[in-house]
């Protein structure tokens, strides 16, 4: 199963919690106790996993049991498993709300129009959103999702403008190789 634009990340599977089963799941939903109202979820796969039971953990992490994952051998295969549903499970953003999955595959440029690259992905390691910016000939960079740095996001037109901090854009210098570098033999 190819992911696309109609399939929205709800979640991801972590480590496995005890021996009967259970897994620790990054619920990505506003409530994350609500991550068992979307119906049953899918990985990239198309592998079909249904909530038995949940209940929280801390912040938006959960204690899941998925039905037909009996014992810790099962759910420690399940770990780094991203579920997702089908984006008509979800209701329609309001406005100036969007899911990230909309972000994905958005050209980015700088608010002068000089092309950076395409988001490839939304990512958080306990701050604050991430974009992940694929940049051609150069190294993929973290923007920080703010309004300050992001001011404009043009779903129409398929981009998003950011206003880049100081040396977001500035990749660093080549290491230099032992030879021919200025240094004495």
């Amino acid at each position: 199963m190819s992911l696309d634009k109609s399939q929205v990340l709800l979640a991801e599977i972590g480590a496995a919690h005890g021996v009967r089963g259970e897994v620790r799941v990054k619920s990505h939903t506003e409530a994350p106790e609500a991550l068992a109202d979307y119906g049953p979820l899918h990985d990239a796969k198309g592998n079909v996993f249904r909530v038995k039971s949940l209940r929280p953990l801390k912040d938006d992490m959960l204690v899941v049991a998925f039905e037909g994952v009996a014992d810790r051998t099962a759910a420690e295969r399940l770990t780094r498993t991203k579920l997702y549903v089908d984006r008509s499970a979800l209701p329609e953003p309001e406005e100036d709300e969007f899911y990230h999955a909309d972000l994905i595959g958005l050209s980015v440029e700088t608010l002068a129009g000089d092309k950076v690259g395409v988001v490839t992905a939304v990512v958080n390691f306990g701050a604050d959103d991430l974009l992940d910016v694929k940049r051609p000939g150069a190294k993929s960079i973290y923007v920080p999702f703010t309004r300050a740095v992001v001011p404009t996001l043009d779903f129409a037109g398929g981009r998003l403008l950011i206003d880049p901090p100081e040396g977001l854009l500035v990749d660093e210098e080549p290491p230099a190789d032992a030879e021919g570098q200025g240094g004495e033999a």
